[in-house]
């Protein structure tokens, strides 16, 4: 399954420097070892370890020995990035457990912004959904920790992600890879780049596919399910008339048409509704019999959901990147357009039960983005950079949900005046509009008053407006009176409303940084981020009577505020690399799409603010090479995160009756946040003939989760180790190799979802299998 955690989870090995991995030189980076990666984290080039701030690099390199080709296999390498994705719409990432945590089925809104920036090339993707595409021709990829919105596009308040595709080249190179494993798992991926017009202008083509039968096997309809079937193109151009003048322009286009996403029977959890609408009497009661799922051990990885499934996605766009060199100072612009489309058909009810035949709500967005830059280039006394960024995006769905004949049974109380027809037919269709505009002017400088002191300071002021339009209507089923229509719109209602919100906020960062010695610097940081308010896109809660509460259709601002501290080392020539940080976060306001427990029937999720969260933990990250034949890595992040304050928040399954209730969740453990995360690897190679003998290996290790926001003893996903590993022979024009993932075949779930009406039925979408293929890699000139 493409958002399951197949893969290499080469565990956040590449948190800092890897010396060992040769990616880029710049000569005036300064203190950059040679052949060291170089990273743009504070958008100039710079060696990571004189950056002081909190970040992981890993070089493109290991992405593709480590076969890492999406985010979620990224977060594998970063232990502080945490990724659930129960289909490619519903994907969220976080940072220390903050940004915008999604962790089950429908539980998107278009009115969320996430918290953590996306950003390839300088470009932001506003949709979470596009980082769960593969990676294309990558050249890094920097995991900023902590506030970005001094310097990155949009106020991402909880952290970025920042991807580097590789550049054309002036001279012809060609590289290529196949691979071939376990359920026919085949990958092709190709690069071709050189000269069009001497050293003028060149061009980069490259492209990958990946095809994988399916994990889970549908009994109902006969098939396998959650497969991969995906594609990516990118092509490139690059104009460099002079050394002080380039202007790159890229296209590209990625798409998924997957037979997904199926979830899993996990386990029934008690709930404090009467005991038929428990799913023990639903089940044993249903009408042409008693149901029973085809296994209750989520492992079998078996499910019977009878109404199709699939995914039918894709994104892509094209930027400008122009850049001019004056003297000490570079100016740089970027203008970008990008889309995504999206259509999903799922089964809400998760079994063999027609209650609910169709779920799907197809999205079209697009956006436009424009930034100007002016910032030094040669390292000394004061370095700055300042700009102004422009960033517009529209969104529009229509949400469709049909119920089907068992609707009426499974859903509502038994009632002498209701039919089964009540709710057989009865539908939802309608649109979404959702518009923002956002601009900002942002500065930073970093002064140098003596030799091993480093004063920085960076300011933002961002002005944002959003617009959002929700009219959906209800239709279908039996044609009811007055009391059976409060039925039929406690499942689905009919809403329509519009809002508007518009608002301003600055944000900054101060940063203290000394060297003590030669490759020891210690460093102290205060930041403080805003995102702006948001608009409620999937309907609103409503109160005792039955109507909106369009108070709830505007959520306040989210407020960071992040104190961090840390220690940067180097040592034996950089054969040893040693960091270390501590931070404590305070979130106000924090943004949260949340599930409305109150709504006994049927459960609905909206967007809403939760008064205060706090995070606060230790960081680390090791590197070392050994003699001439081993590198080994380290990381490892311990975090605390909770809500501090959370009077009126959702209840979780077993707390939930038949009344309406709010549960008090203050001192409640984040969703999706490990308290700990360990990784460890390294590789081995021995000299032979004309190339290396090699032998890698790689594990990652979770503790337990909280699937969902209530902090339910049902939801909860338990930790788990992964190793996986490769061996193979590798020269300086070919490498073969044999690799594994999920070596051990470690059981775990992915993400869990509690069952739409509230029957206490637990599903999940269950870890992949082990994967074990071969791979043959090639490359030509370059």
């Amino acid at each position: 399954m493409k958002f399951g955690s197949h893969g290499v989870l080469a565990a956040a090995l590449a948190s800092v420097a890897f010396p060992a991995v040769a990616l880029a030189q710049v000569p005036d980076a300064e203190g950059a070892a040679e052949g060291a990666i170089i990273v743009t984290a504070r958008l100039r080039e710079e060696d990571p370890q004189q950056v002081p701030a909190s970040l992981s690099v890993v070089g493109g390199d290991e992405l593709t020995r480590t076969y890492t080709v999406n985010t979620n296999q990224l977060s594998q390498w970063v232990p502080a990035l945490n990724y659930s994705s129960a289909n490619p719409r519903n994907t969220s990432f976080t940072i220390r457990g903050l940004g915008s945590s999604v962790v089950a089925v429908s539980q998107a809104n278009d009115g969320l912004e996430p918290g953590v920036g996306f950003y390839v090339d300088g470009v932001y993707h506003a949709r979470p959904a596009t980082a769960a595409f593969d990676f294309a021709d990558v050249e890094r990829v920097e995991v900023l920790r902590g506030p970005q919105g001094t310097l990155f596009g949009k106020n991402s308040t909880a952290g970025a992600i920042s991807f580097t595709t590789k550049k054309p080249g002036f001279d012809f190179g060609a590289e290529a890879e196949l691979s071939y494993g376990s359920r026919d798992f085949v990958q092709a991926k190709a690069a071709v780049t050189g000269p069009i017009a001497g050293d003028v202008l060149a061009f980069r083509l490259s492209g990958s596919v990946t095809r994988q039968d399916g994990y889970v096997w549908n009994v109902a309809r006969g098939e396998h399910q959650n497969n991969l079937h995906n594609d990516a193109i990118r092509g490139q151009l690059l104009f460099q008339p002079s050394p002080d003048f380039s202007l790159r322009l890229i296209g590209d286009w990625a798409n998924f048409r997957n037979n997904c996403c199926a979830q899993v029977f996990v386990r029934v959890a008690p709930t404090l509704k009467p005991v038929a609408q428990r799913y023990a009497s639903l089940a044993a009661n249903a009408p042409g019999g008693a149901y029973a799922p085809p296994s209750t051990n989520p492992y079998d990885r078996v499910t019977d959901n009878d109404a199709p499934l699939g995914v039918d996605t894709d994104e892509g766009g094209a930027s400008a990147t122009a850049e001019w060199k004056l003297g000490g100072t570079t100016l740089t612009s970027i203008s970008a357009w990008r889309f995504w489309n999206w259509d999903a058909a799922n089964d809400r009810d998760y079994t063999g039960l027609h209650i609910q035949t169709t779920q799907h709500i197809p999205s079209r967005q697009d956006q436009y983005s424009q930034e100007f830059r002016i910032g030094s280039n040669v390292p000394g006394r004061l370095e700055y950079v300042a700009g102004l960024y422009y960033f517009h995006q529209k969104i529009t769905g229509r949400p469709i949900s049909i119920y089907g004949p068992l609707a009426t049974y499974w859903l509502l109380p038994a009632s002498a005046t209701r039919t089964s027809s009540l709710l057989d037919g009865y539908q939802t269709d309608g649109r979404t509009d959702f518009r923002s505009e956002s601009f900002g002017i942002f500065g930073e400088v970093t002064w140098r008053p003596v030799a091993r002191l480093a004063v920085t300071g960076g300011l933002r002021y961002t002005y944002e407006e959003k617009d959002g339009v929700y009219d959906v209507r209800t239709f279908g089923g039996v044609a009811p009176t007055a009391a059976l229509l409060a039925d039929q719109q406690s499942i689905l209602r009919a809403q329509s409303y519009s809002a508007h919100n518009g608002d301003g906020s600055a944000s900054g960062r101060a940063n203290v940084a000394y060297d003590l010695t030669d490759g020891i610097m210690t460093y102290v940081s205060f930041a403080k981020g805003q995102k702006s308010g948001g608009i409620n896109m999937s309907g609103l809660p409503v109160n005792a009577s039955g109507q909106a509460v369009l108070t709830t259709a505007v959520v306040r601002p989210e407020t960071n505020t992040t104190w961090e501290a840390g220690f940067k080392t180097r040592f034996f020539g950089d054969a040893l690399t040693f960091n270390i940080d501590a931070y404590h976060i305070d979130v106000t306001d924090f943004q949260a799409n949340i599930v409305d427990s109150s709504a006994t029937v049927a459960l609905r999720s909206y967007l809403a603010n939760i008064p205060k969260v706090t995070v606060k933990g230790i960081e680390f990250d090791a590197a070392a090479r050994i003699g001439s034949r081993l590198t080994l890595r380290a990381s490892g992040a311990y975090a605390d995160g909770k809500y501090a304050s959370y009077p009126k928040g959702p209840c979780p399954i077993e707390r939930t009756g038949t009344g309406t209730a709010q549960c008090d969740l203050s001192g409640q453990g984040m969703p999706g946040l490990p308290k700990w995360v360990g990784s460890a690897g390294g590789e081995y190679h021995v000299p032979l003939g004309s190339g290396d003998l090699f032998l890698r290996g790689d594990a990652v290790t979770r503790t337990r989760v909280f699937g969902d926001a209530t902090g339910s003893a049902y939801t909860i996903i338990k930790g788990y180790t992964l190793v996986n590993g490769s061996v193979g022979y590798r020269t300086p024009r070919w490498e073969v190799a044999v690799f594994a993932r999920n070596l051990f075949d470690r059981d775990y779930m992915q993400n869990l979802t509690v069952q739409a009406g509230n029957s206490g039925l637990i599903v999940g979408t269950p870890s992949e299998p082990r994967t074990i293929g071969v791979t043959l890699r090639t490359h030509l000139g370059g």
